[in-house]
């Protein structure tokens, strides 16, 4: 277990290396910092003046190691945009992000882990007939088109819930939610729903064709012959083992959801960190977007070592070949 630990971290580490590398390529090939932050009537004294001030013109691998050593203290420079210190920005946008993705990813576990037992299960009747075709909705329509639909239909038809914005938040220490506000939780309905649409179809879609590889198996005959219910051979041994490969789908979908929002935010115009990326995209903000890939990175990294950690404890057959490995 203990080498299992230390072999994903060394590899979690190499992979933020490499995210903050392409983050502070940033810097060198996306424009340039002094000729955003001054005037066009600057002079060239003044550009070297601030070159020096920013270290730019120091050598390519201590500038990379100074924004490690920066980045490892959460110190992303200012926003050249806002004049604003980064890693401020991104604090006060986080809790959205999170909110909007973590709605999303529970709207897809409790729908789709239901809807793809029932399509698994009753396969042949006309409802999950209907629900799978469905699903291809959720698969093929990109994300800014489902949103459109539901604010047309939402919000401009019906005038049921609002169109854009966060609503009212209360604050509680640094972290902001909607989510204990009326206004908060019709504003979060819309953009939830159009995150979540793609996991719950993928989920659903897993589910079931897990299920009915798990109902073909040999175990499940034998506790059939046992005498044991539908129920007890559905739901107590055919769908714990098909929630083995749904926790690993989860979480790297959880990280997905997270850094993929900046459709869904940019749509309902939700103020989280990707509609802070996307401006920051418009203006040129390199540090705003080297400090985004960094932590989109971050994420990432996180969510899939807590996803390994969970696989390796409830599939037995990891711990034993780890155990074999480690006797050999």
């Amino acid at each position: 277990m203990l080498a299992f630990i230390i072999r994903r971290l060394l590899q979690s580490v190499l992979v933020m290396v490499a995210v903050g590398f392409i983050a502070f390529s940033l810097f060198n090939f996306v424009g340039d910092p002094v000729s955003l932050m001054l005037p066009p009537e600057a002079t060239q004294s003044d550009r070297d003046e601030v070159r020096k001030s920013l270290g730019l013109d120091e050598p390519f691998y201590v500038q990379f190691g100074k924004f490690v050593g920066n980045a490892v203290q959460g110190n992303f420079g200012i926003s050249l945009r806002l004049g604003r210190p980064v890693s401020q920005l991104l604090i006060e946008r986080l809790p959205a992000t999170l909110e909007l993705a973590m709605t999303a990813a529970v709207i897809g576990l409790l729908v789709g882990i239901p809807v793809g037992v029932y399509t698994a299960l009753r396969r042949n009747s006309i409802l999950a007939k209907s629900l799978l075709t469905g699903s291809l909705i959720g698969v093929s329509l990109p994300n800014f088109l489902i949103g459109i639909f539901l604010i047309l239909i939402f919000a401009v038809w019906l005038g049921l819930l609002p169109s854009f914005g966060r609503g009212d938040v209360t604050k509680i220490g640094l972290w902001t939610t909607g989510l204990l506000t009326v206004t908060g939780l019709k504003a979060l309905v819309l953009p939830a729903i159009t995150l979540g649409l793609y996991p719950v179809t993928l989920i659903m879609r897993l589910v079931r064709s897990e299920m009915m590889e798990v109902l073909r198996t040999d175990y499940i005959k034998f506790a059939r012959a046992r005498g044991l219910s539908n129920n007890a051979v559905h739901f107590g041994h055919a769908l714990k083992n098909t929630l083995v490969p749904v926790i690993t789908i989860t979480g790297l979908q959880l990280g997905g959801l997270i850094a993929f929002a900046i459709i869904t935010e940019t749509v309902f115009q939700w103020p989280g960190m990707g509609l802070l990326f996307i401006q920051a995209v418009q203006f040129a903000d390199i540090p705003v977007m080297a400090a985004y890939l960094c932590l989109i990175g971050l994420i990432f990294v996180l969510i899939n070592l807590t996803v390994d950690m969970l696989y390796y404890t409830v599939d037995p057959r990891l711990r034993i070949s780890g155990s074999a490995a480690g006797g050999h």
